[in-house]
């Protein structure tokens, strides 16, 4: 993910943490456009013919961030580590309310490693890719953490051990037993 203002953006965030309301609206022009990109990149993998657009997913999220009352950022990372977890989310939740099938139902099921490596299209898939990652994160949250900053925030290595607060190495560590435990839920 680009480093965009990655300073003024942790500082806005500080400020927002903080109460000042009109510091989320100055950091947005600043961070638009890697949620746009983070969001294609979320409809890239969706069923063609969607009716859901990256622009509105962008600004169903804002709105859902907007109303985020006790989070502490603590930096750059860790709101679009956040920000994609909320447009998963709609997305899941959109799914379901499409008629998604609950509990993998007839979903076939779709290995992680596929998914990363063919960018395959998760709709139904994604609400069963989503309820093995919250029985992974029931299991070990930070594994769950993991994922979800590496596969679906698509941070680097790096990002994701400064937002975890841990070392790379426990990263790579945790991020191949993540990905072999998935692939094993997933069959």
């Amino acid at each position: 993910m680009p480093n965009t203002g990655s300073r003024e953006v942790t500082q806005l965030l500080m400020a927002w943490s903080q109460g000042e309301q009109s510091a989320l609206d100055r950091m947005l022009p600043i961070v638009h456009s890697e949620l746009r990109r983070l969001a294609r990149r979320y409809m890239r993998d969706e069923r063609v013919g969607h009716t859901l657009q990256a622009s509105a997913l962008v600004n169903e999220a804002y709105l859902r961030l907007v109303d985020a009352d006790g989070v502490e950022w603590q930096n750059r990372a860790h709101f679009f580590a956040v920000s994609a977890r909320l447009m998963r989310q709609i997305l899941v939740d959109y799914a379901r309310k499409r008629g998604g099938l609950k509990r993998g139902g007839k979903a076939s099921p779709v290995s992680l490693d596929e998914a990363i490596a063919a960018r395959i299209p998760l709709d139904d898939d994604l609400i069963a890719v989503h309820e093995a990652l919250l029985r992974l994160s029931e299991i070990d949250a930070r594994k769950g953490q993991i994922v979800e900053l590496r596969f679906f925030s698509g941070l680097t290595e790096e990002e994701t051990a400064e937002v975890l607060n841990i070392s790379p190495e426990t990263v790579r560590r945790d991020w191949r037993f993540a990905k072999a435990w998935l692939r094993n839920e997933l069959k």
